[in-house]
């Protein structure tokens, strides 16, 4: 891990070196220690910025569920068929998660062992919510496949998407974000779509 430098640390560095060591190590195996030795500026200067761990820790994980909640106010996730939004939103998820990879990671990981935890949960839970109600709309449109439970098919969508923080690495190696969207998308809607 490297270390940050005094003279450029500000406190949206001091956040993603947050979200790296909780990342790393867990939230709740991490120590303001183990933070301000990461950072490479004292215990007290985090506190200056803020209350302790738990801080970091919600401004992190509303870095991602505020990124992924704005997708739901994008036109096209507004407008038009359900299950055009629907796709739309798929595809948007996937880049908002490789886009904020290490901050959506750690949201995946939260546990609810606090209260910002439990919170994170809740709007996560709300977020999920949102999309199946999207997919239903689909059902009853009858725009996708009517045999497929919709929990069920809800759970196996995000559970693909939400697996990409487990393999993908932005190295420029691999398959852009707009690639990987593409994949998920063209997966998911080639076994849901109804066929014409």
């Amino acid at each position: 891990m490297t270390t940050a430098k005094r003279d450029t640390y500000t406190p949206e560095t001091l956040l993603s070196v947050a979200v790296q060591v909780f990342n790393e190590r867990g939230y709740d195996g991490t120590s303001m220690e183990h933070l301000s030795k990461a950072a490479g500026i004292s215990k007290s200067s985090i506190y200056h910025h803020v209350a302790g761990k738990e801080e970091l820790l919600k401004r992190a994980v509303s870095r991602a569920l505020d990124e992924l909640f704005a997708i739901l106010d994008e036109e096209p996730a507004r407008v038009g068929r359900a299950a055009d939004r629907l796709e739309y939103v798929v595809r948007r998820m996937v880049e908002v998660l490789i886009a904020e990879l290490p901050y959506v990671t750690l949201l995946l990981r939260v546990r609810g062992n606090t209260g910002t935890e439990r919170w994170a949960l809740d709007r996560r839970r709300d977020f999920d919510h949102r999309v199946a109600e999207l997919l239903k709309a689909a059902a009853a449109d009858g725009d996708v496949r009517g045999d497929v439970e919709v929990r069920l098919a809800t759970r196996l969508v995000f559970g693909m998407i939400n697996s990409i923080v487990e393999w993908y690495r932005p190295d420029g190696r691999g398959m852009s974000e707009r690639e990987v969207a593409e994949a998920v998308a063209h997966l998911v809607f080639g076994g849901l779509r109804r066929a014409s």
